[in-house]
């Protein structure tokens, strides 16, 4: 039997209480362990499509038409890694805190369960001795942090809202090989906002492409590379900047 979607957003429409439409029909699939790529230009709609998956649309948003089934729990990574973390809270009791409220283990059974995921991020193991504030880490360190959050609750569907966009090129390519290689230990699935095709390519295996709230081109990550139909893909493959080609990924 064929595989069942993980994830089913079908003809998703949000628009504004004054009736402005911010997505327009926007449908897609998601499988067990699948990457999709959401690609497009600021205010393509991206982001809004991401918190409707999650529930959490801004305030003035509403769900104005279409469906969302999801098969597993979501978790979010969030692009500014230090407004999504509490500056006034160490970052191991932030995880911590994750770890017990949402896997439901003792307070010592989750702080030792928050260490296991930073070391799995490849985080100081300075931190099991001295915990830190977000300010006393950098740019990178704070985005594992909230990956670590995220896959602190477990989640079958991981929703990535451009997490490498703050970051320097090398911390970017840090970031992807290790969302990359945790996806491939942990089997969740995964969908991928950005604005670069490059990264979308070295991470996903499918593409789509968002312009104004509508999804204008979508299908397999290098087909679309190689043979973008839209004109709009076209311009977004010219304007990318290439990110190193990972092992084992994508092309880019």
């Amino acid at each position: 039997m064929p595989e069942q979607p993980l994830l089913i957003v079908d003809q998703l429409s949000l628009a504004t209480k004054a009736k402005e439409t911010l997505v327009n029909k926007v449908s897609f699939t998601l499988n067990p362990g699948e990457s999709l790529g959401l690609v497009g230009e600021s205010g393509s709609g991206k982001s809004l499509t991401l918190r409707a998956i999650l529930g959490l649309l801004p305030q003035g948003v509403e769900l104005n038409d279409g469906t969302i089934k999801s098969g597993a729990e979501a978790a979010m990574v969030f692009q500014d890694p230090r407004g999504a973390l509490d500056p006034l809270c160490p970052v191991v009791k932030q995880v911590a805190e994750v770890v017990h409220y949402r896997q439901r283990l003792s307070r010592r059974a989750s702080r030792a369960a928050a260490l296991e995921l930073l070391q799995l991020l490849g985080l100081p193991d300075s931190l099991a001795q001295a915990d830190r504030y977000p300010s006393q880490l950098s740019g990178g360190q704070c985005q594992r942090i909230v990956i670590a959050m995220a896959l602190a609750c477990k989640p079958g569907i991981l929703l990535c809202d451009e997490p490498t966009t703050a970051l320097d090129v090398t911390v970017q390519r840090q970031i992807i090989e290790t969302i990359t290689k945790l996806q491939k230990e942990l089997g969740f699935a995964m969908v991928f906002v950005t604005h670069n095709l490059a990264i979308a390519a070295a991470l996903c295996s499918r593409l789509a492409v968002m312009k104004q709230g509508e999804i204008v081109e979508h299908g397999d990550a290098l087909e679309i590379l190689q043979h973008p139909e839209h004109p709009y893909t076209r311009m977004l493959i010219e304007a990318v900047l290439p990110v190193p080609q990972l092992e084992g990924s994508g092309p880019s």
